[in-house]
């Protein structure tokens, strides 16, 4: 499985914001920054924060990729 992250970066362009701003607005690690720049899960109260400063929704912010397995093909 695989976390995706690319709703909260072009949210981050919309606001003219970038990471380092967000870092410093919302108070998160340069880690946390790290993880999920790799696509990493991070805790719910991190999304939290994260949505009361860009005012929006989880569903907003990331999106899960599956991951087929090796075998695993349609048809």
């Amino acid at each position: 499985m695989s976390i995706s992250y690319n709703g909260l970066w072009k949210l981050l362009i919309d606001n003219n914001m970038n990471k380092t701003d967000l870092m410093n607005e919302v108070k998160l690690s340069s880690g946390t920054i790290a993880k999920m720049s790799k696509g990493e899960p991070v805790s719910m109260l991190v999304l939290e924060k994260i949505c009361d400063k860009l005012d929006c929704d989880f569903g907003d912010l990331i999106h899960y990729e599956k991951k087929e397995k090796v075998g695993d093909e349609l048809g």
